[in-house]
């Protein structure tokens, strides 16, 4: 009996994406994960590439995109611990809840803005890529 190649499947040309997130408050609520390009990074109306919401569970916890094409993405993320699908600051418009960003790049306090995309920037290839973002 012969057996014929296996046909390449479009999926063979994706990535996917295994984020391994540390530092989940023990608060609980959702982990908030969201896929950025270039030109949609810094834009806080625009819709992400891909996005994930899953249970937080401290305090170490792995997230997976999947079937992601190839390219260069930036990750924004928080802990919604009141699970209100909103990122919350106190009165002075900072913080109250964790959040990170893909590189673990830091916000740009000076403008209380977030890291720039290059800052941010992460290059994913076709298969199994990871990276690791902690929770300020």
């Amino acid at each position: 009996m012969l057996l014929a190649p296996m046909a390449a499947s479009a999926d063979d040309d994706k990535a996917v994406l295994t984020v391994k997130v540390e530092h989940i408050a023990r608060r609980g609520g959702n982990l908030r994960l969201a896929l950025y390009g270039d030109k949609s990074f810094s834009d806080d109306d625009a819709q992400p590439i891909a996005d994930r919401v899953v249970p937080a569970t401290p305090p170490v916890q792995s997230v997976t995109f999947e079937g992601v094409p190839p390219g260069s993405y930036a990750i924004k993320m928080f802990q919604d611990a009141n699970r209100n699908e909103k990122f919350d600051t106190n009165w002075l418009g900072l913080p109250s809840e964790r959040y990170g960003f893909s590189n673990n790049a830091k916000p740009d306090w000076m403008h209380l803005s977030p890291p720039g995309f290059e800052a941010a920037k992460i290059d994913l290839k076709p298969g199994a890529n990871w990276t690791e973002i902690w929770l300020h």
